[in-house]
């Protein structure tokens, strides 16, 4: 049982020397922890860490006794002695391998947390860089947009006073058409006036062949 607990401590202080320094075995033994604390690992962690508590209990408990002992009887006995003195170093290894693995887990889980935050930090700096990029891009595309704002403008501008001539042109047509169509309207009565006119000439001429045609009969006869 000694034996077993001082190998369990010189891996575990093995173990914290790796975590302590940045070494490639440090990033294989991270992976490992992160491994074992998935699954069923923290299980069995804690049913071997409960076991050695209640080890650990039991060889208290059993030191308290044999204490207890010696007050009664004033005597120290040899055996006790012994007993006492492997309790002892069975309750002080167990109690340091409790603390170590108590200190392994802190210092994996201060590593994941440092991992994390330079992770963090270094994603923040690439978005400050692509937020920088995108400033200066963002920029030149606003040069870009605005020139291309002035072009438009002016063209805008053509095409409103290119719109005012053709509408003034409009205008004066429409007032060109409407004189034009009195005029015609007036050609047109005209035209129909000379036509009655015409007509009540025809009218009287074939009135006047007639009275000829009526007087030079009569003079016949």
């Amino acid at each position: 049982m000694i034996q077993l607990l001082f190998t369990v401590i010189f891996s575990e202080m093995v173990l914290i020397m790796i975590l302590l320094f940045k070494t490639p075995l440090r990033k294989l033994v991270v992976v490992g922890l992160d491994r074992v604390k998935r699954g069923r690992g923290p299980i069995v962690v804690k049913t071997v860490a409960g076991t050695f508590c209640v080890v650990l209990i039991s060889s208290v408990y059993s030191m308290m006794k044999i204490q207890k002992r010696w007050i009664e009887d004033a005597v120290v006995n040899p055996t006790d002695q012994v007993l006492m003195a492997k309790h002892l170093l069975e309750a002080t290894l167990m109690g340091s391998s409790l603390f170590l693995v108590l200190m392994i887990d802190r210092l994996h889980h201060y590593i994941r947390e440092l991992r994390l935050r330079r992770k963090s930090m270094e994603a923040v700096k690439k978005q400050n860089r692509v937020f920088e990029d995108g400033k200066n891009c963002s920029s030149e595309e606003i040069k870009a947009l605005e020139e291309e704002m002035t072009t438009l403008r002016a063209k805008v501008k053509e095409l409103e006073s290119g719109l005012e001539i053709k509408t003034k042109e409009a205008f004066a047509g429409e007032a060109n058409a409407m004189a034009l169509r009195k005029q015609s309207e007036g050609f047109l009565l005209e035209y129909d006036r000379l036509l009655e006119e015409n007509q009540n000439l025809r009218n009287q001429l074939q009135s006047f062949d007639r009275r000829l045609s009526h007087s030079a009969s009569k003079k016949n006869t």
